[in-house]
């Protein structure tokens, strides 16, 4: 490059960047074409005359959100930076995100479904308050009883709707019952089952994940015993979707608890135009990757340190391998 064209180079994104002239303003004063001027700017920034910082903390969590959008095939990934969970747990500060993406996601959908859990309970909770009359909202799986009804899909379908002013459907069943048959019972039933297709014909589903094996809120609540959660864990379950278990592949478990479910299929999910998943990391890496490799989810909002992890692990698993020869 020629000293002249360095100097005009240099000149021009001093204009431009340091006094904040237009490009168009800059081209009338070299007398040089807009395109030209465009062409000197690249020049800067590939040469290293200009470089470009970002200065804010969420420069990072930006970045993580487009390796997990790409490496996991994620239509979008909202990751939520530690520092938001000050005063409040990681679990509340990443419901709270998942709450203004779907609030916004939402406004132009009529239908929405929601599942259950802590996690969810917190999403309602952060919600917020606006008016949308032409909204319905439906429980993703059944739920019945005095324990934790706070946490069930029916109640959290109420909430919402109360936050919301829209109306909502009772999926009025138990999300696990006794037996297949008894199953089988349920879905024969007119108002349960008009439910159940309201819930797999919804625009956006908003889920959570459980690990059944470790702070389990399943077995908290009652409804997965020490035997239950053994023989699920020999049957390779990595998690679950609305008491749906699947392994690390994201793959239905074969087991009997999978057959007792009064729910949306994790298959009925998968035709669902949007389906959001809300997820604090802690103690559940296993079965979001396997959430995740089961092509249900398309939206993912995680905590930071969790996607860091997932981007690493997905790292290091295509990493080529070494051959001496």
């Amino acid at each position: 490059m020629g000293q002249d064209e360095q100097k005009l180079m240099v000149r021009t994104a001093s204009l431009y960047y340091h006094d904040e002239w237009t490009q168009a303003q800059i081209s009338k004063k070299i007398g040089m074409s807009r395109p030209i001027v465009s062409r000197l700017l690249q020049k800067a920034k590939d040469t290293g005359v200009i470089e470009v910082f970002i200065k804010d903390e969420t420069v990072h969590t930006v970045a993580l959100e487009q390796k997990l959008e790409k490496a996991f095939s994620l239509e979008e990934a909202v990751v939520v930076p530690t520092s938001h969970a000050q005063g409040e747990t990681m679990k509340s500060a990443v419901a709270s995100a998942g709450a203004c993406y779907v609030a916004k996601k939402a406004k132009h959908i009529h239908r929405l479904g929601i599942s259950w859990g802590t996690t969810l309970a917190e999403f309602v909770k952060h919600y917020p308050f606006e008016k949308r009359n032409d909204l319905h909202i439906v429980p993703l799986e059944g739920g019945m009883g005095r324990e934790s009804v706070d946490i069930h899909a029916n109640h959290l379908a109420y909430e919402l709707a109360k936050k919301t002013q829209a109306s909502c459907s009772y999926l009025y069943a138990p999300a696990i019952v006794d037996s297949e048959e008894m199953k089988n019972y349920f879905l024969q039933m007119a108002d349960v089952n008009s439910v159940l297709q309201e819930g797999a014909q919804t625009e956006i589903a908003v889920i959570g994940v459980g690990n059944p094996h470790e702070d389990s809120t399943l077995e908290k609540v009652g409804y997965l015993g020490r035997e239950d959660a053994a023989s699920l864990k020999q049957a390779g379950a990595a998690g679950d979707v609305g008491f749906r278990f699947f392994d690390d592949k994201g793959v239905l478990v074969q087991h009997p608890f999978n057959k007792r479910v009064v729910g949306v299929s994790l298959e009925q999910l998968k035709q669902i135009p949007t389906v959001v998943a809300i997820a604090d990391g802690t103690s559940k890496l296993r079965s979001i990757r396997g959430l995740l490799a089961s092509g249900i989810v398309n939206v993912l909002v995680i905590d930071e340190n969790s996607a860091a992890q997932l981007i690493e692990e997905k790292q290091m698993s295509v990493k080529p391998a070494i051959v001496n020869i």
